[in-house]
């Protein structure tokens, strides 16, 4: 099993650094929105400017005789040569310098939100890619993780049968002695016991209190509702429910509220564990609930063993 809960760990790793990839593709996504607005702007303002700045340029020509002003009109090759041009000129006026500063203006803006735009394109195809590879990283782990688990049933199921053969060739070669007692029967005993001693959810208040309603919920990778929840899609849905968001992703969430010390930790307060592959809601007495990994459910766990071993640090976010 220890090859198992290691390949667990890799998975949910590799969940989160999809996870996270999915919130970086959502700032990108704004970040287009916002550069694509501001071309637009820039573009729409740009043509007024223009548009002004011919308009004066006819005004120059029909109300001038004066030669020099000739020379710029019929001597300019293009518009781009007109404004150089004019901007020369001594009896520009007023207005037509502060639209000509209005066109070199709106233009190196162009320039600089194309590149912004060009640059969160690039960008969002690299995060793009880079959450296609986790996802197939993700989905051939997972595979992994299902032969093992066959392996692993095949070889109890063997081990069961062999045990099974082995009590019936006893139970046939066993010859019973007169008078016989037959006290001392051994009862065998459940070896089943929790994870960690679970108070019912009525005595936890608050965001712990609502994080206990969906004790045995499946985990599902990349969930984040009552259906299924991988391990921060869990902490995020739960604390929306009192009015707080979070990012779908342990990396991000790492980063928001305040560093709390293990020794000052308190219910509600996140706990994160191997390398930000895995956190979960502290509900006290040294222990929390959490969506572990694959094939488990959301339950409480205690923070010794692995997760004393791997754990990273918590914050506190309400």
């Amino acid at each position: 099993m220890g090859e198992i809960n290691a390949l667990d760990s890799r998975v949910e790793q590799a969940v989160e650094r999809y996870n996270l990839a999915n919130v970086k593709l959502r700032r990108i996504g704004h970040d287009l929105e916002r550069a694509r607005f501001d071309l637009r702007v820039a573009r729409a303002n740009l043509k007024r400017a223009q548009k002004s700045l011919a308009e004066q340029a006819v005004a120059v020509y029909t109300s001038s005789d004066s030669n020099s002003t000739l020379e710029v009109l019929f001597g300019a090759s293009s518009l781009d040569d007109l404004l150089n041009r004019l901007d020369t000129v001594s009896r520009v006026s007023d207005q037509r310098s502060s639209l000509l500063t209005a066109v070199t203006r709106f233009r190196v803006q162009i320039g600089r939100e194309t590149v912004r735009l060009q640059d969160a394109q690039a960008e969002q195809r690299d995060v793009v890619a880079q959450r296609a590879a986790e996802r197939a990283s993700i989905e051939s782990q997972l595979r992994q993780r299902h032969r093992l688990l066959s392996s692993v049933r095949g070889e109890i199921a063997h081990l069961q049968a062999v045990e099974r053969a082995r009590s019936l060739q006893l139970a046939h070669s066993y010859r019973p002695q007169p008078q016989q007692s037959s006290s001392g029967t051994v009862v065998g005993v459940s070896a089943s016991t929790p994870e960690a001693s679970v108070a019912p959810p009525s005595r936890y208040g608050g965001v712990v209190g609502i994080a206990m309603r969906y004790l045995g919920t499946p985990y599902v990778w990349g969930g984040a509702s009552p259906s299924g929840f991988d391990c921060s899609g869990f902490v995020m849905y739960v604390y929306s429910q009192v009015g707080v968001s979070l990012p779908h992703s342990t990396y991000a969430v790492y980063g928001m509220g305040v560093p709390v010390s293990r020794d000052q930790l308190q219910a509600g307060d996140l706990v994160f564990f191997d390398g930000l592959g895995h956190m979960g809601i502290y509900i006290g007495g040294g222990s929390f609930i959490h969506a572990p990994h694959t094939g488990d459910v959301v339950k409480v766990s205690s923070m010794t063993g692995w997760y004393a071993s791997t754990y990273v640090g918590a914050r506190r976010i309400l």
